[in-house]
């Protein structure tokens, strides 16, 4: 299991969450809460999914994540940050694009977060010979 929950927005981290540290009694609570209110059912991707399996769940909490970073709600954002962290401790990442004003989420399973690194290519006529 991974110990950091990523979320990269456009291809730069915007929040970084560590299962390490034990959420308080309040915030278990909440999660709780959470889950309940999506035993009710979710809409997902414009369809209403009766009862959603915990896939599902995760990909409706990581939109509503990416919706609240956009939206500067903090609250939303740490609170579905720690739903997704505690209820998928496998979850490396959560990769947002944005994409003529439409938003993709990935959800990666795969593969731990990695800063990117910019790469400069030069003509091999520029490089200096080896002696």
């Amino acid at each position: 299991m991974t110990r950091l929950l990523a979320v990269v927005l456009n291809g730069s981290l915007e929040l970084e969450y560590h299962r390490d540290r034990e959420l308080p009694p309040v915030q278990r609570q909440y999660l709780v809460r959470m889950d309940r209110q999506m035993d009710t059912g979710i809409t997902l991707g414009g369809v209403a999914i009766a009862a959603p399996n915990q896939l599902q769940r995760a990909q409706f909490v990581a939109n509503n994540l990416v919706h609240a970073l956009r939206a500067n709600n903090e609250a939303v954002a740490a609170a579905s940050c720690a739903y997704l962290a505690h209820r998928i401790p496998e979850l490396h990442q959560i990769k947002a694009t944005e994409n003529n004003a439409q938003w993709h989420v990935d959800l990666v399973f795969d593969k731990a977060y990695m800063p990117e690194q910019t790469i400069k290519f030069v003509k091999p006529d520029t490089l200096e010979p080896k002696h």
